[in-house]
């Protein structure tokens, strides 16, 4: 499947970022949020059979719908995911899988929070620059972030709860990342139910 990115984030505005204890929850937790229509998801690297559990939510996937790798550290790990079927990664900071990832032919939305960061991801072949920890500026940090590098595309990650979309949208957020306030302990066995209605409460909040 050729995708652009960018422009998938840019359409769906939401990137719902899966970490938790447990293989088979995690597993579900992509599944239920696919099925609400969710189109974006990512799974964490930190979470137990996260590779496992990227390779059965993107088998089970909807026409249309991304399933990627976050917290994609290293060139080995990279393999790795490419090996289960992630169809992007995703980093926390400016880190060796960046090239790697980008050298495979799979998209990369790259950590970063300074200047120095964003614009050194973006010239390492990043599709997107994730801003993260974005609470620990807000959104004023990242409409400061886009003034001298408008044609970065920045994806606000790290705290963004419901109510503050607005804010990163306004700011010049593509998408935001979004993870306990979307999926809270649904990925280490929590309620699916209450998943499901936080994502159509995301979903309706970045139509």
């Amino acid at each position: 499947m050729t995708f652009d990115l960018t422009a998938e984030l840019a359409a769906t505005r939401l990137l719902a970022v899966i970490r938790g204890t447990d293989t088979a929850a995690a597993i579900a937790t992509g599944t239920a949020l696919l099925a609400e229509g969710v189109r974006v998801v990512e799974v964490a690297l930190t979470t137990p059979g996260a590779l496992d559990a990227i390779a059965a939510i993107q088998a089970s996937a909807p026409a249309g719908s991304l399933v990627g790798a976050g917290t994609v550290l290293t060139p080995a790990a990279v393999a790795d995911v490419a090996a289960a079927g992630a169809q992007f990664v995703v980093t926390p900071a400016v880190v060796d899988s960046i090239p790697e990832a980008v050298r495979r032919g799979l998209p990369v939305a790259a950590g970063a929070l300074t200047p120095t960061e964003a614009y050194t991801a973006i010239r390492m072949g990043a599709a997107v620059v994730k801003l993260f920890p974005a609470s620990s500026g807000g959104p004023a940090y990242l409409k400061a972030l886009r003034d001298p590098f408008p044609d970065i595309p920045f994806v606000a990650v790290g705290g963004v709860g419901l109510a503050e979309l607005p804010g990163y949208f306004a700011a010049g957020a593509i998408a935001v990342g979004v993870g306990g306030p979307l999926v809270g302990d649904a990925a280490s066995g929590g309620d699916l139910d209450a998943l499901r209605e936080r994502a159509r409460a995301y979903l309706a909040a970045t139509s």
